[in-house]
C-alpha cells in the first residue's frame, strides 16, 4: 500500500542516451555551428576590410611612384623614386616600355634600401592587365603580393605591397575568435547543461511517480492512496506541468475506476447471495412438500402439497423472470420502442391497482393534456407504474390515501406516486433502487411469507434509465414520495 505524500526513491534508470544528455548534445552542437558561422562570416568580412585598405595603399603606392617619375625620369632603368621618403618595407615598383614589358623592377626590403628583382620575378609581373585594378600574383621569394597597373603617365609603372600583413591579422584574428569560441562554448555548455538538468528534473519526478505507479498490485487488494505528482511539478505553464497533470488525471481515473470495480464486485457478491437465499426458500419448500407427499404423511393432504409447489414454483419463476429481466437492462438490450399515451398509462396503472386492492383510498391527477406521450415500452413503463403501486399498497396499512399525479415540464414528463403512510426508514431511502433490499419490521413483506424479494423498485429504477429518464424517492412519515421522469416525445417539445 502506498501512503500519500512520500517521494518515490527509486528513479527510473534511462536506457541509452537520456533526453537530458540529448538536449546538451543539440544545444551545444548549434551553438558551436553557430559560433562558427559567426567566427567564419567575422574573419571574412575583416579580409575583406584589410584587402580594401590595402588596394588603396597600393593604388596610392603606384599613383605616388608614377608622379615621381613623372617628375624625375632619369635612365630608362632608373629606380630611385623609390628611395623617396615614405616609402613602406615591402614596396615594390616597376617601370615599364612602351609595350607594358618589365624594363627595371625592385622592392624596398628591410633595411630600407630597393634590391632589384630577378628575370623570374619580373616574370610574374608581366600578365597584370593596365586597368588599374590591383591583382594577386605570387612573386618567387617574395610571396603574395597585390599589384596595379598605372600606364595615364609619362612612363607606365607598376607598383605593389604585399598581402603577409593582411594575411597574418586575419590568422591572428581567426586564433583569437576560435580561443574566445572555445571558451564561450564551454561556459554555454555548463550552462546549459545546469538549466536543462534543473528544468528536467520535474519530469524525473514524473517519471519516479509513474514507475511508482506501475509497482501497485492493481489487479489485487484494495487500491488507496496512490501517490500523485506533487504541486510544485503540476505548473500549467511547463510541459513538465502538463505532463504532471495529465498523470495526476490518469491516476484518478484509475483509482476511481478501480474502486469502482471493488464497489461493483462487493455489490455482485451480495446480489449472488441474496439471489441464492431467495432461490433457496422456494426450493426448500418444494423438497419439503415433496417429500411428505412421498412419505405418505397424513399431516397434509395430496392436493395442499401440489398447491404449495405450485405456488412455490411460481414465485421462484418470477424472481427469475424479474433477474432476467434486470440483466437485460443492465445489458443496455433494445426496448420495443412506441409512443406512450401517459393519460391512458397512468389511468390503467391505478385501475389495475384498485381492482386488487380496495382498503386503500386510490386518487388520479391529470396535469396534462391527454394526447402527451413519450417515446417508450408500453408494457414496461406499466411495469414500472405497477411496481411503485404495488409496493405502496403492500407498505401501507389498509385506509392509507395513495394519489397519482402525472404533469409535465418543459422537458419532462412527471408522474408521482404519493402516500401518507409510516414512510422509508431514513437509512433505508438511500438503498430503497438497490436489489433485493427490503424495509423495516413496519415496511416489510407480508406475514405468510409469499411477498417480493425486493427487486420491484430496483426493476422500476432500471427500466426509467433505459427511457432516458430517472426514478427519485423522498419519505416522512405520513409523506412518502416516487417521482419518475420520462423526457417528453420530440413533438411535444
Amino acid at each position: 500500500m502506498l501512503s500519500p505524500g512520500r517521494h518515490p526513491r527509486n528513479r527510473p534508470r534511462p536506457r541509452g542516451r537520456s533526453l537530458r544528455t540529448s538536449l546538451v548534445v543539440f544545444m551545444s552542437t548549434v551553438l558551436v555551428l553557430v559560433c562558427g558561422a559567426m567566427a567564419a562570416a567575422t574573419a571574412t568580412v575583416q579580409r575583406d576590410l584589410l584587402m580594401d585598405d590595402l588596394d588603396e595603399r597600393v593604388t596610392d603606392a603606384a599613383e605616388h611612384s608614377q608622379y615621381a617619375l613623372d617628375k624625375y625620369a632619369g635612365g630608362s632603368r632608373n629606380l630611385g623614386f623609390l628611395q623617396i621618403r615614405g616609402q613602406t618595407v615591402g614596396t615594390l615598383a616597376a617601370r615599364l616600355d612602351a609595350a607594358g614589358e618589365v624594363v627595371a623592377a625592385a622592392v624596398i626590403t628591410g633595411d630600407g634600401h630597393p634590391r632589384h628583382l630577378s628575370a623570374a620575378q619580373c616574370t610574374a609581373l608581366a600578365d597584370i592587365p593596365a586597368d588599374g585594378k590591383p591583382r594577386t600574383r605570387t612573386i618567387p621569394g617574395l610571396g603574395d603580393y597585390r599589384l596595379t597597373k598605372l600606364t595615364d603617365g609619362r612612363v607606365p609603372v607598376l607598383a605593389g605591397l604585399p598581402t603577409s600583413g593582411v594575411q597574418r591579422m586575419t590568422r591572428t584574428l581567426m586564433a583569437v575568435e576560435a580561443a574566445i569560441a572555445l571558451v564561450g562554448l564551454t561556459v554555454a555548455g555548463a550552462v546549459c547543461a545546469v538549466v536543462v538538468r534543473r528544468k528536467l528534473r520535474p519530469l524525473g519526478r514524473v517519471a519516479a511517480t509513474a514507475v511508482e505507479a506501475t509497482r501497485v498490485p492493481l489487479d489485487r487488494g484494495e487500491i488507496t492512496g496512490l501517490h500523485r505528482v506533487s504541486a510544485e511539478d503540476t505548473d500549467p505553464g511547463t510541459e513538465a506541468g502538463q505532463v504532471g497533470i495529465a498523470l495526476n488525471r490518469l491516476i484518478d481515473h484509475v483509482e476511481k475506476s478501480l474502486t469502482e470495480r471493488q464497489l461493483t464486485e462487493e455489490r455482485m457478491r451480495r446480489f449472488l447471495a441474496d439471489a441464492s437465499h431467495e432461490l433457496r426458500t422456494p426450493l426448500a419448500s418444494i423438497a419439503g412438500y415433496a417429500q411428505l407427499m412421498a412419505g405418505g404423511t397424513k399431516q397434509i393432504t395430496p392436493e395442499l402439497a401440489w398447491e404449495r409447489i405450485i405456488a412455490q414454483s411460481a414465485r421462484m419463476t418470477g424472481l427469475v423472470d424479474d433477474l432476467f429481466l434486470l440483466a437485460h437492462l443492465d445489458e443496455g438490450r433494445p426496448l420495443d420502442m412506441a409512443e406512450v399515451n401517459i393519460a391512458t398509462l397512468v389511468a390503467e396503472s391505478v385501475w389495475d391497482a384498485r381492482a386488487a386492492d380496495d382498503d386503500r383510498q386510490w386518487r388520479v391527477f391529470l396535469r396534462l393534456d391527454a394526447s402527451v406521450s413519450v417515446p417508450g415500452d408500453q408494457a414496461r413503463l406499466q411495469q414500472v407504474l405497477a411496481n411503485l403501486l404495488g409496493n405502496a399498497r403492500v407498505h401501507t396499512p389498509a385506509g392509507t390515501n395513495i394519489t397519482v399525479t402525472a404533469q409535465t415540464t418543459p422537458t419532462d414528463c412527471v408522474i408521482r406516486v404519493h402516500d401518507d403512510g409510516p414512510g422509508i426508514p431514513p437509512k433505508l431511502l438511500s438503498q430503497v433502487f438497490e436489489r433485493f433490499t427490503r424495509a423495516d419490521a413496519s415496511r416489510s413483506r407480508p406475514a405468510d411469507g409469499n411477498g417480493g424479494a425486493g427487486l420491484g423498485l430496483a426493476i422500476a429504477a432500471a427500466i426509467t434509465r433505459a427511457h432516458g429518464g430517472r426514478l427519485e424517492a423522498r419519505s416522512a412519515p405520513g409523506d412518502t414520495e416516487f417521482t419518475v421522469l420520462l423526457p417528453l416525445s420530440p413533438a411535444e417539445l
